[in-house]
Order: structure tokens, then C-alpha cells, then sequence
């Protein structure tokens, strides 16, 4: 397997500087080497190594935003964009660097006291520490109100009970951003949401299987169990009963970062559709120089471009500051759906060789569903869009 997408050092993108583009260089120069050739490998074992982890650490190119006293740099956020860009060329199962690097240190960041920041950012930032954000519960699905974990107060700790599921990196993180109801009595009843930062070693907490999933299989998925596990107090992130309110502060940059991926893995389905209908030949021509083949890739190539000028216009946004909720849960839900369409076009063109497990773009086939789920259920991301346009 190679990257099949050659490097751009003219990528004319309004928030890309010279200093992006070579950290670009570097981390598709790093990838190149340590995960394109190991990929098939992981996707066989179910897993991303821990040194894997260890050593993209170890180049600088996790959590760059961070501030330099934990470690960090202060990037902005176009070297988030550029990480989650490349990882995606690789394969979609390296979602969960993204998910530790730009969705869940951003939460210590905004919302930890300054001991637990540098008890766990420098190791976010080093890759020796893996986190995961554990909100979905079985039978819960995206709705927040009806979260059943409880976390409640006893001699100076949080006795938690319940379970989460679909928890990506939870099989092997080694801390935890869960959310729980601490006020079972609020009204409404996601008032009473909070956040609490649980290790890997604490009392009463267990995981389950090892999810197997339809794909991105090397992208550990997880069950996780909660029976009395005993939390500090002190492990609270930010104020009980707030939860609901970080998250709603977080959504903007998660649903970005979906729609970025989802379209990365679009453009790279379209460059592999192009290079293989260019060798490919039926009824003694090339199956480029069909009118059906030609219209298809016109048809994907627009709405990829489509996609990346609004795309591009929330990161402007996005990195000013700016309120755009609403306008990014459209991309979200717009750009995942127009991925499975496009996945779907692509296999076709591929013929009887994209349903070949060898074959990239088959795993791209069963690797984008997923992504409509992310962040909230179609339903859920369309129903936020109608309130928020008054309707």
C-alpha cells in the first residue's frame, strides 16, 4: 500500500503558512515510513501499537496547540487540520489520534485545574498516555438527557455505576473523560450531566470485549463497566453540573474535525478510483475513455470540491473564533453522507476488484458508515440545524 495522493507544496489554502506545509512534509514523511507499510498489519491485528503512539509522540506531532508549559507549542489549529488531513490518507482507523490529540486534550485544556493539566497533558502530548471520552451508553445512543452512569458523592469520592459502549481508544486508554449524572434529581435532567477524569487502574471500573465492528478494525472500540468505582473528588473536570455545557462548547471543533476526515477519505477514494480505471481496460479500451466512467468521476471530484470550500471556510471561522455551529453540523451531516456516496461510485468503478479485502478502497467501503454517527446521529446533528434556523 502507498499514499496515493503525491505532496503539495503549493497548497494555496487561505490558513495554510509555509510553517504548515512543512509540518505537512514532516508528518507525511514520518507516516510514510512508521504506518503506511504496517497498516494492513494492524487492520489484521485489530489494533495500533502502543509504540506507535510512542514514537508520533516522540516527532512533535501530537497536541501542538498546546501551550508550552505542558509541553506543547501554541500551534494554532491549521496543524490539527494538517495531523487529521494525513492521518486520514492512511486509513481512517488512525481516528483515534485525532480523537486524543484535538477532541479530548482540548477538554483538560479549557477545563482542568492547573494540577490536572500537568499531571496529564505533557503525557498526551509524549504519546506515553492514550485517552478516550467515554459518553455513549448501551440503549442511549446520542441523547445526553438520558445518560444512566452515575456518579455519586460519598467520603470524598465519586462512587460511579453504569456502562458506556462504542468508546473509541477505550480498550487501551489509560485515562478517561466519562460522563455522568452527579444530580439525579435535576430538572431538566441533563442539568445534572458532569465530567469526571478516571484512570486506567480504578477500583470497579472493567472492560469489556473488544468491540468487532464491520470496519476500521484496527481502531480499538470498547465496552467499558462501571461497579462502585471509587473517583477522587478532585477529579471532577471543571464544575459539577457542567457537563452538558462543555460538551455543547466542544461540539464545533468535533464535528469539524468529522467533516475533515470525511472528506479526506473522499478525495483519497477518488485518486483511487482514478489511477485504477486508467489501467484498466473492457471491451478494448480503457475504462477512462467511457462517457459512464468520465461523468462519475466529474460528479465525484465536484461535490469533493464542493465540500472543501465550505470545509475551508469553517476552519477560517473556526480558528477566528467565531460561533458557527450551526453551519458546521451541516458539513458534518452533508460531507459524511456524500463519503458513502461517493464510496459506493467508487466500488463500482473498481468492478469486481473492489470487493477485494486487498484493496484499499474496499476498506474505505467499510470504513465510512460509521462516520455518520460520530458527534450525534444524522437525526440528531439535522434536528439541532432545524431549531437553530428556527424552524
Amino acid at each position: 500500500m502507498v499514499n496515493t495522493m503525491a505532496f503539495n507544496k503549493n497548497d494555496s489554502r487561505s490558513f495554510l503558512t509555509e510553517e504548515h506545509l512543512l509540518f505537512k512534509q514532516s508528518i507525511r514523511e514520518f507516516l510514510d515510513k512508521e504506518a503506511i507499510p504496517f497498516y494492513d498489519q494492524w487492520e489484521k491485528e485489530g489494533e495500533v501499537p502502543r509504540s506507535f503512539w510512542k514514537k508520533i509522540g516522540d516527532n512533535g506531532f501530537l497536541c501542538p496547540w498546546l501551550d508550552v508549559e505542558f509541553g506543547g507549542v501554541g500551534a494554532d489549529f491549521g496543524y490539527s487540520v494538517v495531523l487529521a488531513e494525513e492521518l486520514e490518507m492512511v486509513g481512517s482507523a488512525l481516528v483515534g489520534i485525532s480523537i486524543h490529540s484535538d477532541v479530548v486534550a482540548p477538554y483538560i485544556a479549557s477545563f482542568g485545574t492547573i494540577d490536572q493539566k500537568q499531571r496529564y497533558l505533557p503525557k498526551f502530548i509524549s504519546g506515553e498516555m492514550i485517552s478516550a471520552f467515554a459518553m455513549t451508553e448501551p440503549g442511549m445512543g446520542s441523547e445526553l438527557a438520558n445518560i444512566q452512569t452515575t456518579a455519586i458523592k460519598k467520603d470524598g469520592y465519586y462512587i460511579v455505576n453504569g456502562a458506556k459502549t462504542f468508546i473509541t481508544n477505550g480498550f487501551k486508554a489509560d485515562l478517561l473523560i466519562v460522563a455522568c449524572k452527579t444530580d439525579l434529581d435535576s430538572v431538566p435532567s441533563n442539568d445534572g450531566i458532569s465530567l469526571l477524569l478516571i484512570d486506567k487502574d480504578t477500583p470497579g471500573l472493567t472492560r469489556g470485549r473488544k468491540l468487532e465492528k464491520a470496519g476500521q478494525n484496527s481502531s480499538e472500540t470498547a465496552e467499558l463497566f462501571f461497579d462502585d468505582a471509587s473517583v477522587p473528588v478532585g477529579n471532577i473536570l471543571g464544575e459539577e453540573g457542567k457537563g452538558l455545557s462543555y460538551i455543547m462548547q466542544k461540539l464545533q471543533q468535533e464535528r469539524l474535525m468529522c467533516a475533515i476526515g470525511s472528506l479526506m477519505a473522499a478525495k483519497d477514494m477518488l485518486h483511487l478510483t482514478m489511477n485504477f480505471i486508467k489501467g484498466r481496460k473492457a471491451f478494448g479500451k480503457k475504462i477512462s475513455k467511457f462517457n459512464n466512467a468520465q461523468f462519475t468521476i466529474a460528479e465525484i471530484a465536484t461535490d469533493i470540491q464542493l465540500g472543501r470550500t465550505f470545509v475551508d471556510g469553517l476552519i477560517c471561522k473556526h480558528m477566528n473564533g467565531e460561533n458557527i455551529i450551526t453551519e458546521v453540523s451541516m458539513a458534518k451531516y452533508w460531507i459524511t453522507e456524500m463519503s458513502k456516496r461517493i464510496s459506493e461510485k467508487c466500488m463500482q468503478l473498481h468492478d469486481g476488484y473492489g470487493n477485494m479485502g486487498d484493496y484499499k478502497i474496499a476498506r474505505r467501503h467499510r470504513d465510512i458508515p460509521v462516520t455518520t454517527f460520530y458527534t450525534g446521529s444524522d437525526e440528531i446533528v439535522k434536528t439541532l440545524i432545524a431549531k437553530n434556523i428556527g424552524f
